[in-house]
């Protein structure tokens, strides 16, 4: 009877299946109880959680044992509960049919680190909820959430470029077979999955054998645990060049690499961080290979399209281009006429002859109109066929031919 008398016990969040959350918003939900006959409960409650953990496991010989050393980390980021039929002592009946419990958190303000599965630890969010009757098991229901913090790369520090050189002597055993240097350059640094990166590389073989350029995108995984540090590296976009004849050099002006859909960057946890990189590399036969490793930041808003360097001034210009067309006609406007400036009266006392000397003292109790013309810049110099400035009797004309 006990087993048969629950029919259903679901948790269900509002909004879509794949909805992503970020800090600060509201995750609500219900929970949905379907009972076939009445039941006693003693508490129901609801509890929403967010951790992220780091666990690897190393082993060493003792002779003819093996130790393991287990190294684990613990951050908890988001911890709430809410009692949705609390423990006091009674105990609760619920009747035959279907009941519905809503619930909400608000999720911290401060800043959340996106979710995460990596091969040594995680960052997960979830919600879970406990049923606890007389004479019975604990009904568990648990339910993972997405939380994605989002990086903006329209900063300056993501915006900025990033290039570097690097050189090595290609040799084989004691043997030299000449330098290899490398000098690579990106835009910036911050972008999105779906993105387009153009490198710009020179590749500078100054060895006796050819050599092969390379370029990829790396995502390195840190795991922290007890002051010891584990790191997986992968690769996630490659790109491959011609072979560099020896004594020759090849230019990449901008070539393309598409980044996948990734994960974005996590660097503000302390016990994991994703981290990616461009990583530009020349394979040179019978050694190790050259490698030149530019800092990149995956981020979730993707660039403004004014907020490229590139086209910032382009784009400005065209809209001043664009007012100063608006601004100014076509056909300039024909003067107005003069009638429907000047009235009469004033044409008749601009027509009237000059006074006399005896009424120039009433002129002055009138105001006076004057017509300044106003010269913003010096007039030119009157021509003249004689030269202002002669030069002096006793120098001695310059031939203009020497």
């Amino acid at each position: 009877m006990t087993f048969n008398s629950i029919r259903s016990f679901k948790l269900v969040l509002d909004g879509p299946d794949d909805a992503v959350y970020s800090s600060g918003e509201i995750l609500s939900g219900q929970v949905v109880l379907e009972l076939n006959r009445d039941i006693k409960v003693r508490s129901l409650k609801v509890q929403g959680r967010g951790v992220a953990t780091a666990h690897w496991l190393e082993n060493r010989s003792v002779g003819t044992n093996t130790a393991y050393n287990d190294y684990t980390s613990k951050e908890t980021y988001f911890r709430k509960r809410q009692h949705l039929i609390r423990d006091n002592g009674e105990m609760v009946v619920l009747q035959a049919g279907r009941h519905e419990f809503p619930f909400s958190f608000q999720l911290p303000e401060e800043t959340l680190v996106t979710s995460f599965e990596g091969k040594h630890g995680s960052v997960r969010y979830w919600v879970k909820v406990k049923l606890h009757r007389p004479w019975a098991t604990v009904r568990k229901i648990k339910k993972e959430f997405t939380v994605i913090q989002p990086i903006d790369i329209n900063t300056p520090a993501l915006l900025a470029p990033q290039a570097g050189t690097k050189d090595k002597m290609a040799r084989q055993w004691y043997r030299n077979f000449g330098q290899v240097s490398i000098t690579a350059k990106i835009d910036r640094k911050g972008y999105t999955p779906g993105e387009v990166i153009p490198v710009f590389a020179e590749f500078d073989n100054s060895s006796s054998r050819p050599v092969v350029p390379r370029a990829s995108i790396n995502q390195i995984q840190t795991f922290i645990a007890r002051g010891t540090m584990k790191q997986k590296r992968s690769v996630v976009a490659v790109l491959c060049g011609d072979a560099v004849a020896p004594r020759c050099r090849e230019s990449w002006q901008g070539r393309a690499i598409k980044i996948p859909p990734v994960g974005p960057s996590i660097l503000q946890c302390r016990i994991l961080r994703v981290e990616y990189i461009l990583k530009v590399c020349v394979d040179v036969p019978g050694t190790s290979k050259l490698s030149l490793e530019l800092p990149l930041v995956m981020g979730t808003i993707p660039l403004h399209p004014f907020g490229s360097r590139t086209s910032s001034v382009s784009s400005q210009y065209s809209v001043n281009l664009e007012w100063l067309r608006l601004a100014v006609p076509d056909r300039p406007e024909a003067p107005p006429d003069y009638n429907t400036v000047v009235s009469d009266d004033e044409a008749e006392q601009n027509t009237a002859p000059p006074q006399g000397v005896e009424e120039f003292s009433g002129m002055l109790e009138r105001p006076l109109q004057a017509f300044v013309q106003e010269f913003r810049y010096r007039p030119p110099p009157v021509y003249s066929e004689v030269d202002p400035n002669p030069q002096p009797f006793y120098m001695r004309p310059r031939c203009m031919t020497c």
